[in-house]
């Protein structure tokens, strides 16, 4: 992943894959900062949205993560988007 990084840190494809690669190994600062770029690039990535609220979800930063997942859930109203934004907002009300 290095290589990659270092010949293209500020390609959002980079950052994206690089931040799925931190999310995976539990590197959550590095993937949230990861994200973070791509969506600095390109607000309306969906995915970048969806991932970076997992992310915060991992990190039990409820309240972030459920914004995140409500904009990727509104701009792509797909099963998974609903089921994590779901998750959060069950977690949130337990609490």
């Amino acid at each position: 992943m290095a290589p990659v990084l270092d010949a293209e840190p500020d390609a959002p494809s980079v950052q994206l894959l690089a931040g799925r690669a931190y999310l995976q190994s539990a590197q959550l600062t590095r993937a949230e900062e990861a994200f973070l770029r791509v969506l600095e690039h390109n607000p309306s990535d969906h995915y970048a949205r969806f991932a970076l609220g997992r992310t915060l979800q991992r990190q039990s930063r409820l309240n972030e993560a459920r914004a995140q997942l409500a904009m990727a859930a509104a701009m792509n109203p797909t099963p998974e988007y609903q089921e994590a934004l779901n998750e959060v907002r069950m977690r949130i009300a337990r609490h």
